[in-house]
């Protein structure tokens, strides 16, 4: 059977499952599931290996950043120390692996399927227990890693070169400083005040001190995989970006919209803030400060926050009622009230909501009340 374009080699899979299960391996059939480099592969019966598994590739002739082999060493050994070292059922176990071919044979996590997609399909109304085992999934991540950077940064080693000081900074970090600078743009320029907080916050997030947790890199909807119904057993997936950094990054999805959002509503009022408290208060107990949790979660839905604000140039030129500049003011302001609910860094806040202010003067399509329930449920989709 051929593969199809631009994927794994079929022939090369079966090496490697033949070698694994020391008897022949057959694929029946594939079905790519695009538009990812991930496809779903049924293999002909053999007592060693399910039904099917998931093939995950890197793909040639792709952005350099999509096609790096440092992304697939990435996922490999977060997903071996997971399941191998921090011995938790959290993510999908690795089957065979083949570094040189860059392909990865994952456990088939079906009919468990994206949270992201049944949110899309039914709202967020519908799946507030999926949505509260995504909250406690996320927390558990962080518990369960907490303290054990040593481990998995020598698994992480054997499999090729790895900068850790780079994975704590955060990969998005350099876009920050475009960020402030198209702020000063508008006209709202970084004082020496918010200046000072701002310092402040990203230190915070490079020394997290006993937040340092194990992040698979894009803790959003999209990555965790549950029943459409019956029991809530999450599965988080795409590990491509993991490493250890400050662990509320993970929760800045919970009070900040995503990309794909332009609200997430309010996890204080849902139950979803102390969901997520209470898991990562298991592994963390510093968690449990009022006043370190607030800095830490305020300085990473602060981060990004700037991460979203450089795309400014980009969206100044977009069409009048496009949804990014809705997401955008929501992503400042979402982190704005974050910042006030912990009552941390007012210099930094009120920054923050004079370039909401501004914008919504310079988009007037984009003037909105956000606080709309019926307008703006939580996880209206971005279009």
């Amino acid at each position: 059977m051929a593969a199809p374009s631009g994927t794994f080699r079929v022939d090369a899979l079966q090496n490697l499952l033949t070698d694994v299960c020391a008897s022949p391996v057959a694929v029946d059939r594939l079905e790519r599931l695009d538009p990812w480099a991930v496809a779903r592969v049924w293999l002909q019966s053999t007592s060693a290996l399910p039904r099917s598994v998931v093939v995950k590739w890197i793909p040639d002739g792709y952005r350099e950043a999509r096609s790096a082999p440092w992304r697939l060493r990435n996922e490999l050994a977060a997903l071996q120390f997971l399941s191998e070292d921090v011995g938790i059922n959290l993510a999908p176990r690795v089957i065979a692996a083949d570094t040189v071919a860059r392909f990865l044979v994952l456990e088939d996590l079906a009919p468990r399927v994206s949270l992201d997609q049944l949110l899309r399909r039914d709202g967020a109304a519908t799946h507030g227990d999926r949505l509260t085992a995504f909250a406690r999934a996320r927390g558990e991540l962080s518990a369960a890693t907490a303290g054990r950077a040593e481990t998995y940064y020598t698994r992480r080693a054997e499999l090729g070169p790895i900068d850790a000081a780079a994975d704590r900074g955060g990969r998005l970090s350099p876009l920050r400083a475009a960020a402030i600078e198209h702020a000063s743009s508008l006209g709202v320029p970084l004082d020496t005040r918010s200046a000072h907080e701002l310092s402040s916050a990203l230190e915070e997030l490079a020394g997290p001190g006993p937040f340092v947790a194990l992040s698979n890199g894009d803790a959003e909807v999209n990555n965790i995989l549950l029943h459409a119904s019956g029991p809530a057993e999450a599965r988080l997936i795409d590990f491509e970006f993991a490493g250890y950094t400050h662990a509320l990054t993970d929760a800045v999805c919970l009070y900040v919209p995503g990309p794909a959002w332009l609200a997430v509503g309010n996890p204080t009022a849902t139950g979803l803030a102390d969901q997520y408290r209470c898991a990562l208060a298991r592994g963390i107990p510093a968690a449990e400060d009022d006043r370190r949790y607030g800095d830490g979660l305020a300085a990473a839905c602060v981060s990004w926050m700037l991460v979203r604000l450089q795309r400014f140039a980009l969206l100044d030129t977009r069409s009048p009622g496009d949804h990014s500049r809705l997401q955008l003011i929501a992503t400042l302001e979402a982190a704005a009230r974050t910042a006030q609910t912990y009552r941390t860094m007012p210099h930094l806040t009120s920054w923050i909501s004079r370039i909401a202010a501004e914008l919504r003067h310079r988009w007037p399509d984009a003037d909105q009340d956000f606080a709309d329930s019926a307008r703006f449920p939580p996880y209206r989709a971005r279009h």
